[in-house]
């Protein structure tokens, strides 16, 4: 058995586990503007904040104004990844033209091209942590996370071994250039709010 196919066995068998948790949280009285998600078995909800929805609504407005209003691209949809317990849920998740969903009905990991994180104060640790190794495990070729607090970006290229080979900052008013990358585009961070 190679490696992404113990990948693969341990995502299935994830999901089946995921699956039940998120049900049994759907019928919990979870308030409105609140996120959702699992990372690592751990149940994390965050509030919508507005400075954090000004940033994400302008990199998919970005995206899809570069690949077309057909461009599937989600915010807070769930998309599960390799490890123990890792039902995500990224700010940006952007997937290969042709992506379908499996069998069971859920978006794979394996058809992401990039996904940009926002940085909340209460779950900053997960996206620079857990879930940036998650995605360099699952091969995510681009993730890119934009914190407001520090007023900058950090794009990571080139997973390998579960963790990115290259980290970019990126200030804010700087030019994000993602040319070269899976997203090629350039994106203009002057406008985005700051905490």
């Amino acid at each position: 058995m190679t490696v992404v196919d113990d990948r693969i066995a341990m995502a299935d068998a994830n999901t089946q586990r995921l699956d039940e948790w998120f049900e049994r949280l759907e019928r919990m009285p979870v308030p409105e503007g609140f996120r959702v998600e699992i990372v690592g078995g751990n149940v994390h909800m965050t509030p919508q904040r507005d400075t954090h929805w000004g940033i994400i609504r302008r990199i998919i407005r970005a995206v899809e104004d570069r690949f077309g209003m057909d461009v599937t691209v989600f915010s807070d949809v769930r998309i599960d990844f390799p490890g123990h317990g890792n039902g995500f849920c990224p700010d940006v998740a952007v997937l290969r033209e042709g992506a379908r969903k499996d069998a069971e009905g859920h978006w794979r990991y394996q058809d992401i091209e990039f996904i940009v994180e926002v940085i909340s104060e209460g779950t900053a640790a997960n996206d620079y942590g857990p879930k940036k190794a998650a995605y360099a495990t699952a091969e995510v070729p681009l993730y890119v996370i934009a914190d407001p607090y520090q007023a900058r970006c950090y794009v990571y290229t080139r997973p390998k071994n579960g963790d990115y080979v290259t980290r970019t900052k990126v200030d804010f008013g700087d030019t994000l250039d993602l040319t070269g990358t899976v997203a090629d585009l350039k994106l203009g961070t002057d406008g985005f709010p700051r905490d």
